[in-house]
């Protein structure tokens, strides 16, 4: 296996720095043409493609965790759900697809801390993150700041323009933060 076979890490370690570059090129390439999509399909695609990308782990025992609790999450067993994630964000606490999935989780039950927690996890990681960043604007509209709810959606329209729900909530806001125009 060579060198790396006898370091105490195994062979993860040297493997590590070359997939992020390889994983971040990718995702500049697609949230690069998100932004310049000619339609919703080609748009629909792109972001499929991203949403892959997050949840593609590289690990088969996570992607197994991570299959069991979007499974449990389906299933509407939401405790299940949150335990398995966090065993995943245990052995990975830098993966995005689980910070993301436990905030879409916290974020139904309600529990708008744990979500905003875990939403700003992953956008530390991802700016671009657009599936977090219109989590967010949901939960600052529940909490009634509109004014960072209207911010937070237009940075996910702005890194995703064709953004699914995003312009009758953006115009919604803009009326309550800015007024109408006369």
């Amino acid at each position: 296996m060579g060198p790396s076979a006898a370091s105490p890490h195994g062979d993860a370690a040297p493997a590590r720095p070359r997939l992020p570059k390889d994983k971040r090129t990718q995702l500049d390439g697609l949230f690069a043409a998100l932004k310049v999509a000619p339609d919703d399909r080609s748009s629909k695609m792109i972001a499929d493609r991203l949403d892959q990308l997050f949840s593609d782990s590289g690990s088969p025992s996570v992607d197994l965790l991570m299959a069991r609790a979007g499974a449990a999450a389906e299933a509407k067993a939401f405790d299940l759900a949150l335990q398995l994630l966090d065993q995943v964000i245990e052995i990975e606490p830098d993966y995005i697809g689980a910070l993301s999935k436990r905030a879409t989780i916290l974020y139904m039950r309600d529990d708008y801390g744990g979500a905003l927690a875990d939403i700003r996890e992953v956008l530390v990681r991802e700016p671009r993150h657009y599936s977090m960043l219109y989590g967010l604007a949901l939960i600052m509209r529940e909490l009634g700041d509109d004014k960072r709810a209207l911010e937070a959606l237009r940075k996910a329209r702005a890194v995703n323009p064709r953004l699914d729900g995003a312009d009758e909530m953006e115009s919604q806001l803009a009326v309550k933060v800015e007024g109408r125009d006369i």
